[in-house]
């Protein structure tokens, strides 16, 4: 069994992949299921049809999904390919505390089988351009991190696993700060997690960023598996297409190292388990 449940498309600001070009390649690929994940970011990126102009960043539109045509685009690939994969429905949401009333409302329009809850940005300031960790020390912004995504699933449920959960790694200039340090929070969060039904991803973009370790780290998959944690999915958060499937393989082995022994996929925001 093979699965993709972190993939991109020219539905997201950063991407320019066509949705029937990634359905094609990971046909190619040899994927028996993929899950799109499109961008929602709400604070920092608007809505198409919110009546405001849309900005450009980078040549691609600074908004959110067109929802409406992202549905209709992805009703007929799933028709279309049903013979050769399965297609699911899911988004990104890249939330934040105050942005929780704009995801409750998103996720009661259409019906999604999947969810990943993010942490791309705090206080509308993002971590890939340095906003947020500028004028903050080290381990201020690392904590801040951890304590937004703590209070987000202290108090929003609509969601299937936690996508990269400590992405803050990946844009940290000062380097790895220690897991004992933020262990508290991590260990308040995964309890939550698994409290409420809930799971986390492995997301194998680690290894084309050049991270040491895998995302989420270690030590933080070990945990998970400690506390009782069992709900998984593996995502290659692809946005081009060499990055869709990509070290998928790596990600079981590293999963069964630990001892997990089942990855997810999940179907209208049920998981799925699989034998890795």
């Amino acid at each position: 069994m093979l699965a993709d449940y972190h993939v991109h498309t020219e539905f997201s600001d950063d991407s320019d992949y066509p949705m029937e070009n990634v359905v094609k390649d990971a046909i190619r690929l040899g994927l028996d299921e993929i899950c799109f994940t499109d961008h929602v970011d709400y604070g920092i990126k608007t809505d198409w049809d919110i009546g405001e102009e849309i900005l450009y960043r980078e040549g691609n539109p600074f908004a959110n999904v067109d929802y409406p045509r992202y549905m209709e685009k992805f009703q007929r690939l799933q028709c279309l390919y049903k013979d050769q994969i399965r297609l699911k429905l899911g988004l990104e949401f890249g939330m934040q505390r105050h942005t929780i009333p704009e995801f409750e409302t998103l996720f009661g329009r259409y019906p999604f089988d999947f969810i990943l809850l993010s942490v791309h940005q705090v206080n509308n300031q993002e971590f890939w351009t340095q906003d947020f960790q500028r004028g903050r020390t080290q381990k201020e912004y690392n904590e801040s991190y951890y304590e937004e995504l703590l209070y987000l699933v202290s108090h929003y449920s609509d969601y299937s696993v936690l996508g990269h959960m400590d992405l803050i790694v990946r844009y940290d200039k000062a380097g790895i700060y220690p897991f004992e340090k933020v262990k508290g929070y991590v260990e308040e969060i995964l309890k939550r997690v698994i409290k409420e039904g809930k799971g986390i991803e492995i997301n194998t973009s680690s290894h084309r960023y050049g991270l040491k370790n895998s995302t989420p780290s270690g030590e933080i998959l070990q945990l998970y598996h400690k506390l009782g944690g069992r709900i998984l999915t593996i995502g290659s958060d692809s946005h081009k297409p060499e990055h869709l499937g990509a070290y998928i393989g790596e990600a079981k082995t590293l999963l069964k190292s630990i001892g997990f022994e089942a990855f997810c996929t999940y179907d209208k925001m049920q998981p799925v388990f699989h034998a890795l």
